[in-house]
């Protein structure tokens, strides 16, 4: 299965929910984005590695980067292989120079690892398809219609009230509004609809 590339778009503070973050990869040949809901320890962990801050102590992700130099092991390339339910699964391809191993890991600790290895972070298509959000930089102008205008929910309201076509409007206007965390969770529930039929 072919691989895409990714690249840390950047981050946002989740709307609704309380201490969560929304970080945004996208593909290096596309427009395509993938927001994903991350724990406020992990949106620091990689934070501090985006802004090369050097911490008193070793955190959690460095001292697995000094374990595995250490050892003489790298963090060749780490790929996010599942989405289920909306969550997001990702795997670390790990090799001492002669054995490759691939070790299950949550999305949001492959990305920071992947940071400090200074390793690529790949996915697959069929998750972009599932996923993934398109950005057409073309269209920089939302579309407002009187429909949409009257369609704006709030974070924790319940989307199964709204049809797909109004859910896809509201998606747009999410990912227009850079309100990625809510784009997130329209985008799993088209996602949810589409299985269902």
């Amino acid at each position: 299965m072919e691989k895409l590339r990714l690249e840390i778009i950047g981050m946002s503070y989740s709307q609704s929910q309380s201490g969560a973050y929304a970080i945004i990869l996208g593909e290096q040949e596309g427009k395509r984005r993938l927001p994903i809901i991350i724990g406020s320890f992990e949106a620091q962990a990689i934070a501090i590695e985006i802004e090369k801050i050097k911490t008193p102590r070793p955190l959690t992700h460095d001292l697995f980067k000094s374990f595995a130099d250490t050892f003489q092991i790298n963090v060749t390339e780490v790929i996010i292989n599942k989405f289920s339910e909306g969550v997001f699964y990702a795997i670390l391809v790990c090799s001492d120079g002669k054995i490759e191993k691939k070790v299950d890991s949550r999305t949001s600790d492959a990305i920071a690892l992947a940071l400090r290895f200074n390793c690529p972070i790949y996915t697959y298509e069929t998750i972009m398809v599932a996923a993934g959000i398109i950005m057409d930089e073309e269209m920089t102008e939302p579309i407002h219609s009187e429909t949409e205008q009257e369609i704006s929910p709030n974070p924790e309201e319940d989307l199964s009230v709204f049809t797909i076509t109004e859910l896809k409007q509201l998606l747009k206007k999410a990912v227009d509004s850079e309100e990625y965390e809510k784009a997130s969770r329209i985008r799993d529930e088209i996602t949810k609809r589409k299985r269902e039929t």
